[in-house]
């Protein structure tokens, strides 16, 4: 239900192609390279560079958004170099992105990978003088303060505590000392689920076992930041429905095409590296 493209966004955006998009995208999902103080073999800016790399694409990426688009963009933790200090350069980034822009920020995520390895373990294992960095931001953009979104996509299981609220039928009612006031009715419909919070845990980070044996077929890398499929399943169940399309200008190992493929929405994906897009062919074949 979708193409990859081997090309950097600058040049995509550019394109007949890309131009061809322009109000008719109905979800931007990308985890573009982080501020990363030591460089990984994908390339990344770090400082004042990066910040000014990301926030030149506000502009052009908000053009390709429909009227009710949004753009969701993941962006994790800087430390400064040789020093138990974090940058605030992610999140100035973050901050420049809207301001580069006529976009609003909807809500602000936080996605907590709970199976994380410690680090940095400069500082986490060795000196062990930090706790370990879980943790990436992710900011929630449109272009309109009503774009499309709902949450009825994304509930979560009901916990042990809220099925035996259901089962009894009744609540502890009364006014709160945050002074909200709860009736008797208060709870007591059952949704299916309960409201997702702005706090996402997901653990399990393990790329599909298609998506390895290819690489390793194929004897090509595979890529060494890759997106949670979850975070790309949450996102596109919440903004999006079946036919809307979904673009990635960072595709990396193509997560977000190979998500939105199996969600059945259509899907456009960039990527400078013709290694990551050939391995990223592993996700489609599914046995």
């Amino acid at each position: 239900m979708g193409q990859a493209y081997q090309t950097t966004i600058e040049d995509f955006l550019v394109s007949k192609t890309g131009e061809s998009l322009k109000g008719k995208v109905d979800l931007i999902l990308t985890s573009p390279p982080f501020p990363l103080t030591a460089p990984k073999r994908y390339g990344n800016l770090t400082g004042e560079d990066y910040k000014a790399w990301i926030s030149s694409l506000a502009e052009p990426l908000s053009e390709l958004l429909s009227p009710t688009g949004s753009i969701i963009l993941e962006i994790g933790n800087a430390w400064e170099r040789g020093r138990p200090v974090m940058s605030t350069i992610p999140l100035e980034t973050l901050i420049e992105f809207g301001k580069c822009s006529e976009l609003v920020v909807c809500q602000q995520f936080i996605c907590n990978n709970t199976a994380r390895l410690p680090s940095p373990a400069a500082w986490v294992t060795v000196r062990r003088i930090r706790l370990k960095d879980s943790f990436t931001h992710v900011w929630w953009f449109s272009k309109s303060p009503f774009p499309k979104a709902s949450n009825s996509n994304v509930l979560q299981p009901y916990s042990d505590a809220m099925k035996r609220l259901l089962k009894r039928g009744n609540y502890n009612t009364g006014r709160r000392p945050s002074d909200h006031s709860i009736s008797k009715e208060s709870f007591l419909t059952d949704n299916g689920g309960a409201i997702a919070s702005s706090v996402l845990n997901f653990g399990n980070t393990a790329s599909p076992k298609n998506y390895r044996d290819w690489c390793d077929e194929q004897q090509v890398r595979s890529h060494p930041a890759r997106m949670q499929s979850s975070l790309a399943d949450f996102f596109i169940n919440f903004l999006t429905e079946p036919g809307d399309l979904v673009f990635d200008p960072f595709g990396g190992s193509n997560t977000t095409g190979a998500q939105a493929e199996t969600l059945q929405r259509r899907w456009v994906v960039t990527e400078p590296s013709t290694e990551y897009l050939l391995g990223s062919i592993g996700r489609f074949n599914r046995d």
